[in-house]
């Protein structure tokens, strides 16, 4: 069996550090690879500032496959910058929705959830989810149940509305492509 990759989709601006690199730690952990795309692929700004250049652009996405059909996952990770760069992006839901019918792993954190609830894969589904009007409005439009809780995993699907929980994403990933 080849070795995992997977694919990690960033706001361009503002995304959340912790998340991005504590799971991108557990995923790489052996043989396994992430490749991280944004919007426009270029250099990336932090909520905590630091600097972040993306491996390419998310329109390019199949171009980071190294010879697979699909990523054995795609994450889409949260942070201030999601409302204005993932929540309005085009292509994010073909690709989720693409996935999730492949029988791959999807995730999100934060207001990125949104990006799942708009690809139609969490109808009546508990998601775990943030204190924010607007989130909680979409995640309502299409019939999402919010629970506080920081990670939820239903089937394929993992959210998590901490910014800690990097690594625990992670494991929750590693354990479901060892089911």
């Amino acid at each position: 069996m080849s070795a995992a990759l997977f694919l990690l989709v960033i706001p361009q601006n503002r995304f959340c550090e912790k998340q991005l690199f504590d799971l991108k730690e557990v995923l790489e952990e052996g043989a396994r690879e992430c490749r991280v795309l944004s919007k426009s692929g270029k250099e990336a700004k932090g909520e905590a500032k630091s600097l972040f250049q993306p491996d390419g652009m998310l329109v390019d996405w199949n171009r980071f496959l190294q010879g697979k059909q699909k990523y054995d996952a795609v994450i889409v990770i949260g942070g201030k910058g999601a409302k204005s760069s993932i929540w309005e992006d085009s292509i994010l839901p073909q690709i989720l929705t693409d996935h999730f019918r492949a029988g791959k792993i999807l995730g999100a954190f934060g207001l990125s959830v949104v990006a799942l609830a708009r690809a139609g894969l969490v109808s009546r589904c508990e998601v775990s989810a943030l204190n924010d009007e607007a989130f909680l409005k979409e995640l309502e439009d299409v019939g999402a149940f919010p629970e506080e809780k920081n990670l939820v995993v239903i089937d394929r699907i993992i959210t998590s509305n901490d910014p800690e929980s990097g690594r625990k994403f992670g494991e929750a990933i590693l354990e479901l492509l060892r089911d």
